[in-house]
């Protein structure tokens, strides 16, 4: 009878053991799982900034903001958990480029789009970019398409927008005609935010490529180099993307997903 009562005690012990054990795994996962989504979302606050502007010059044709620069670091940084508010100058929707929603321009990130009711409402319900605090952000992304060269290259809110997130360290991104909008950003000491540092972005011959040459307000490439950018490109329509500190930027369409990459890493760092 003794012997019994020794079992059944050493058993109630160590099945006490055991569930404290367990419960204590269960406690810890779900700390570490709150930390974890803790992380993500102080880390992956993303603004995305897009054009306002629909009139390609006086050619009476439309532009916009080109579909795959948006589409694919949207999902790039959607799929890892980021947290992305989309705005533009004017608020509400923001134009598309025609000629980036042809099927010719379409990609895998386009097609997605394409079918994604909530990344649609978003585009179509741009938040005023006036209403914009960088303090709510960890990293602001501008998409190309060649609005950006008549409205962002000069708006007085973007340019300060893009100055205090410089100013706070934080990535600050643009691929292909983007960087337009660096075009009157200036850095702590007043001069060109892009001086002396590597920058790259739609080159004269890709803009000489689609016979835009003399339409465009100015040309990307040029005015980098003006500003003092230490300007590199590869051969047209090749993907490349280069960083300089918290500054990223990449040469065309091709090069989003490399823009998007750098800032999740980033961000990550």
């Amino acid at each position: 009878m003794n012997f019994i009562k020794i079992v059944a005690l050493t058993f109630t012990i160590v099945l006490g053991i055991s569930c404290k054990d367990t419960t204590n795994k269960v406690s810890s996962e779900k700390v570490s799982e709150e930390i974890n989504k803790s992380k993500i979302e102080k880390e992956m606050n993303v603004l995305f900034v897009l054009t306002s502007h629909d009139k390609l010059g006086d050619t009476g044709k439309k532009t916009g903001f080109w579909v795959e620069e948006f589409a694919n670091p949207y999902y790039t940084l959607l799929d890892k958990g980021a947290n992305i508010t989309i705005a533009t100058p004017k608020g509400g929707a923001a134009p598309i480029d025609p000629s980036s929603d042809a099927p010719d321009a379409a990609t895998e990130a386009t097609e997605r789009f394409d079918k994604d009711d909530k990344a649609q409402k978003l585009i179509a319900n741009t938040e005023k970019l006036s209403t914009i605090n960088a303090d709510d952000f960890d990293a602001v992304f501008y998409p190309g398409g060649h609005g950006p060269l008549w409205d962002l290259a000069t708006d007085a809110t973007s340019i300060a927008l893009i100055e205090k997130f410089n100013s706070q360290e934080k990535p600050i991104a643009f691929v292909c005609h983007a960087p337009a909008a660096l075009k009157n950003v200036k850095s702590a000491d007043g001069n060109p935010l892009v001086q002396g540092k590597k920058v790259t972005g739609f080159t004269n011959t890709e803009e000489d490529a689609v016979q835009l040459t003399n339409v465009v307000p100015f040309l990307v490439e040029d005015m980098l180099t003006k500003n003092g950018g230490i300007y590199s490109k590869k051969d047209d329509w090749a993907a490349y993307a280069i960083q300089d500190g918290n500054l990223i930027t990449g040469q065309n369409p091709a090069s989003s997903e490399l823009v998007a990459e750098k800032l999740i890493e980033s961000l990550n760092n």
